[in-house]
């Protein structure tokens, strides 16, 4: 029976982030993912996530200034950037732009406030909906090429990469763990990071975490999104195309070039957190909503009119919500569990594995709101 003392379970951003941080500090590191690493169901694969600094709150913008150095870390390391530079747009009555300018102030990001006619001028193959934040220092995540480079890193460091191991079961020892995989496998662990994604909803009651612990967990809403990649009208007539959050009333809509998930041929556009709720990504059916490409359509022809308003691709993908969109970064008894809630923590993977390693090894507890039982986040 091998033996590691520490096993991470899942091999996406956060698990890959982990092994990485984990390794890199001297310890020994396994991983052992369900299929094969940022798996194309799960939560990290595919070449579009988008790197912004602007939240309503200093502490994640701070966050995502710390995670900005980790991401220059990785290329150092890895020899090439995962992060494709494009301007970040935030617009649109809900997303209030000054008040997101203010915060990045306090922290020290560059960017800008244009007029809607500035804005225009600026892209004129977006029709902003008022004042507009412009944050130069915004990219484009290659999530697929991230979770490889990060892997890499953590076997450099000597980490052990078991892929087509999902786990089936955790038991106690008196030194540490069991981990069984489905089909009977095995391997002892002296501590333990689960980061399994939206497979953790149906892992949780396997994982010998005391009840207290599980119930105070915060609910994990596993919702089955819809994403579509429309042309662009001609060949980047504007240079880069920015990526973009639009909130109104009405919708909350986001942008970004597509790269090579459908042959860099147009934008990623979709509307955030609108998917069904499934309850875990194993009763994930792959099957595109066709009210919400309607509406996704619908708003491409009213907002961007550089694309052309039919969908030339379309996909499914997962996110893992808690009810105030907080991460879970908190462990007990030798057991980590992360989890960064879909939707918006892809950017944060070097820094989320600095904090779930500092509570696998005891060095540090995780941001008191990331922590389980921690009182709600208020606005």
């Amino acid at each position: 029976m091998r033996t590691t003392e520490h096993l991470v379970v899942g091999a996406g951003l956060a698990g890959a982030a982990t092994a990485w941080r984990l390794a890199q500090r001297g310890h020994e590191v396994t991983v052992v993912e369900r299929t094969e690493p940022a798996a194309h169901d799960g939560s990290s694969h595919g070449s579009a996530r988008i790197f912004r600094y602007a939240y309503p709150e200093r502490a994640y913008a701070q966050m995502v200034v710390d995670a900005a150095t980790g991401w220059v870390e990785l290329a150092r390391e890895h020899g090439a950037s995962l992060l494709a530079p494009a301007p970040a747009v935030d617009h649109g009555p809900l997303r209030d732009p000054r008040a997101l300018a203010r915060v990045l102030e306090e922290v020290g990001v560059e960017h800008e406030l244009l007029s809607a006619a500035e804005a225009g001028a600026r892209w004129p193959q977006l029709r902003v909906d008022g004042e507009v934040l412009v944050q130069p220092g915004g990219a484009v995540i290659d999530a697929e090429g991230a979770v490889l480079a990060m892997l890499d890193q953590a076997r450099a460091h000597g980490a052990r990469i078991l892929t087509g191991w999902p786990l089936g079961s955790l038991e106690r020892t008196a030194t540490g763990f069991v981990a069984r995989a489905e089909d009977g496998r095995s391997l002892t662990a002296g501590r333990i990071v689960v980061a399994a994604g939206a497979w953790l909803p149906d892992l949780v009651q396997r994982l010998a975490l005391p009840a207290g612990f599980v119930a105070a967990l915060p609910r994990l809403d596993v919702t089955e999104e819809n994403a579509f990649h429309f042309p662009y009208r001609d060949a980047h007539p504007h240079g880069t195309w920015p990526t973009t959050i639009h909130k109104t009333p009405q919708i909350l809509a986001y942008s970004l070039p597509g790269g090579r998930d459908a042959g860099s041929a147009g934008q990623k556009v979709a509307e955030h957190a609108a998917g069904r709720s499934i309850g875990s990504a194993s009763r994930r059916s792959g099957a595109v909503d066709p009210s919400n490409r309607e509406r996704v359509t619908a708003y491409v022809r009213e907002h961007l009119p550089g694309l052309v308003p039919e969908p030339y691709a379309e996909t499914t993908c997962l996110y893992t919500t808690t009810p105030t969109e907080d991460f879970v970064v908190d462990g007990v008894d030798g057991v980590t569990v992360l989890s960064p809630c879909s939707g918006h923590g892809a950017k944060f993977a070097p820094l989320l594995g600095e904090l779930a390693a500092d509570v696998a090894t005891g060095s540090a507890p995780a941001p008191e709101r990331f922590r389980v039982g921690a009182a709600p986040a208020r606005g």
